[in-house]
């Protein structure tokens, strides 16, 4: 009996602990004590402390915006332009920009989306990732750095779309299938065949 008691005690102040860290952070936008950090090498994002009830995202510019993890929250981030001559009128051919998609050194070709998302996501490249198979119709990559978002339901996935879920996981889909799931589109490949139960090496360039 006693040691039931001990037990609840521990219980009882290690919860107090964790409301008190949430509290704290969330009423004053402070990063959580217990947390697991990642941090980003490129935009406006240097870190994001992940607590057990809130997330913490700080800015480059010293901000910082916590909110509750199942609050919905698009981080503010920075657009690079590479080439600081870019005009308006090189921003309405976004429509008409492809990209190459090289998965296991075979070569596609692929249309990109107009959208904050793969304005940022352009700039970035080219990237190489080693992306993880999931449910027999998608491959995934969570990458370094957080990208804006405008998540919807697609209803419906095709062959050959790439998502983003969140802001840093890119999904590229081999199998058409309904979905519940909110992503915000990156773009779409073109003829992509089957890729497998297995890990694949992407490369990604202009």
């Amino acid at each position: 009996m006693k040691s039931i008691k001990i037990i609840l005690i521990i219980l009882g102040i290690l919860i107090g602990i964790i409301l008190l860290d949430t509290l704290q952070a969330k009423l004053f936008d402070n990063r959580p004590f217990i947390k697991i950090t990642d941090s980003y090498n490129d935009g406006s994002i240097l870190k994001k402390d992940k607590g057990i009830f809130v997330h913490t995202y700080v800015y480059r510019n010293g901000e910082k915006v916590t909110v509750y993890r199942w609050e919905k929250y698009s981080p503010v981030v920075d657009i690079k332009v590479n080439d600081k001559n870019q005009n308006k009128g090189e921003e309405e051919k976004m429509s008409n920009v492809s990209i190459d998609v090289i998965i296991n050194n075979k070569s596609y070709t692929s249309t990109i989306e107009d959208n904050a998302t793969t304005r940022e996501f352009l700039n970035l490249l080219p990237q190489e990732f080693n992306m993880e198979e999931l449910n027999g119709n998608e491959k995934y990559v969570y990458m370094d750095y957080l990208l804006p978002t405008n998540s919807v339901n697609p209803g419906h996935i095709m062959a050959g779309d790439i998502m983003l879920y969140g802001d840093n996981c890119l999904v590229i889909f081999y199998k058409s299938f309904d979905t519940t799931y909110s992503y915000t589109r990156i773009g779409h490949i073109d003829n992509l065949e089957d890729l497998g139960n297995s890990n694949v090496s992407v490369l990604l360039k202009k």
